[in-house]
Formats: structure tokens, C-alpha cells, sequence
């Protein structure tokens, strides 16, 4: 029966760490942003276990992990990082904010047309 193991997949990703409270955990789930070995979940009360992929989205970034183990507590960030193994390759850090507008002296708010710069210099990012 050891092979049988299962935890429920909201508490196994609170307990990873992926994220802050097991509501919100039960969030991403419910919304439907979450796969087990390929197929889209929505019930947070999901077993799963040792050897199951999961895909799903953590902010910005979209996550693919392997479960590696059960936890027994949501323990240090050492203890949830053993529970799994990342299959995303090693990602770049976020690109350096973008060099601040030149103002004249003594004028703090930006005009139309900074603000229009600032817009499309964010627009290339995001594309």
C-alpha cells in the first residue's frame, strides 16, 4: 500500500510552498489552472503522489514540477524543496527595469509624452 499514497493537491502545494495559504492553493485549482500528468483538474481535493507532473502557473511564470514526496507539515523551505524536483529549465532573472525618463530640474510628475514612452517601452516587454 505504499505506492498508494496520495495527498490531496491544494495541501501538497501549500505544503511545497508554491503558495501562501492552502485557500489559495485551492484557488488555482478550482480556476482550473492546474494539470496532473497532462489532464486539467478542478477539484482541490485531487489525490496525488510521488511521480505525478504537475503544470500550472505561479504569477507570471508557468511552473512544471514532479512530485518527489509527501509531506507531512508545511516544515522550512529546505524540507518543501525535497518534496519535488523542477523540470523547467533554469530561467533568466526578470529583465532590469528600463532607464528613468531625463526631466528637467524641479518637474516630478511626467507629461503626456513620458508617459506615452513609458507605455510602449512596458508594451516591448511584456511582447
Amino acid at each position: 500500500m505504499a505506492g498508494d499514497e496520495k495527498l490531496r493537491i491544494d495541501k501538497w502545494l501549500w505544503q511545497a510552498r508554491f503558495f501562501k495559504s492552502r485557500s489559495l492553493s485551492a484557488a488555482c485549482v478550482t480556476g482550473g489552472h492546474l494539470r496532473i500528468n497532462g489532464q486539467r483538474t478542478v477539484k482541490a481535493s485531487h489525490g496525488v503522489g510521488p511521480g505525478d507532473v504537475l503544470t500550472f502557473s505561479q504569477g507570471q511564470v508557468v511552473r512544471v514540477i514532479r512530485v518527489e514526496a509527501l509531506g507531512t507539515r508545511r516544515g522550512p523551505a529546505p524540507e518543501a524543496q525535497a518534496l519535488y524536483f523542477d523540470l523547467d529549465p533554469p530561467q533568466d532573472k526578470a529583465p532590469a527595469d528600463p532607464p528613468p525618463i531625463a526631466r528637467m530640474e524641479g518637474n516630478a510628475r511626467p507629461t503626456k509624452r513620458d508617459r506615452r514612452k513609458l507605455q510602449q517601452i512596458r508594451k516591448t516587454e511584456i511582447d
